[in-house]
């Protein structure tokens, strides 16, 4: 579905990240793995090389304008384009209002809403001189319903959701399709660590009555990023078992 593309993935060194970059390069796709902790993503690019795949791995802060830009570029300069562009990294800092702290708030903002902007800017860039190009950003179904614990959370992405379409709204006469998915609960190292208590109650609030794998989110993307959504700009696609709906 991907075959001959050349995708970037960003916070893809572990979980939903790494599942979307593998499922690209199982899909044709040559793809550039950035994240933070750059020895994890060059680490992770090997494992996809190993595999047959065709990967890259770069160290990247997606809150500092020159490294995201740096990420495009490696794309670029390696594989010759940039067809698709994913802003996945994110990070959690889960707190009651009473609780929570300014930089807990920033934080959290920084990177998803702060960083999917730079991400969508840096690749819209690039792909409005192709004339081509599809922007995929992770949102959550934190950002539709809102989750306690977590206004920062819910509202970078409720923002990433007001991001997407209105730069889908801009860069569709170019070519370039902006698209978002909001995964519900999704069965991650970081989601497995609740308690059991907590989970399975959790999993009872899903209408298919289980967690959603990583892979399955990204299948989603696969979707976003491929021509078979060749007409579709501005949309959310929830992956959530029907919780929330």
């Amino acid at each position: 579905m991907l075959e001959g593309r050349n995708a970037v993935v960003t916070g893809a060194a572990q979980g939903i990240g790494l599942e979307i970059a593998k499922v690209f390069c199982a899909n044709g796709a040559r793809v550039v793995l950035g994240d933070r902790d750059g020895d994890a993503a060059r680490a992770a690019a090997e494992e996809l090389a190993a595999a047959g795949g065709s990967a890259v791995g770069v160290s990247c802060d997606v809150t500092a304008p020159e490294e995201v830009d740096e990420l495009v570029r490696t794309c670029v300069d390696t594989y010759g384009a940039l067809d698709v562009f994913v802003n996945n990294a994110g990070v959690t800092r889960d707190a009651t209002l009473r609780k929570m702290t300014l930089d807990d708030f920033e934080t959290v903002v920084d990177v998803h809403l702060k960083g999917t902007w730079l991400g969508t800017r840096a690749a819209s860039l690039v792909m409005r001189e192709q004339g081509r190009g599809a922007i995929v950003n992770i949102s959550s179904l934190s950002g539709k319903v809102g989750f306690v614990g977590q206004t920062n959370y819910s509202a970078a992405k409720a923002g990433v959701v007001g991001l997407t379409k209105a730069a889908a709204k801009e860069l569709a006469h170019l070519g370039v399709r902006v698209n978002a998915v909001q995964p519900g609960l999704i069965r991650t190292a970081m989601t497995e660590a609740m308690r059991k208590d907590i989970w399975d109650a959790k999993e009872r609030e899903v209408p298919l009555q289980r967690a959603g794998e990583p892979v399955e989110v990204a299948n989603a993307v696969l979707f976003l990023a491929s021509d078979l959504s060749s007409y579709i700009t501005g949309t959310v696609i929830e992956v959530t078992g029907g919780r929330g709906m």
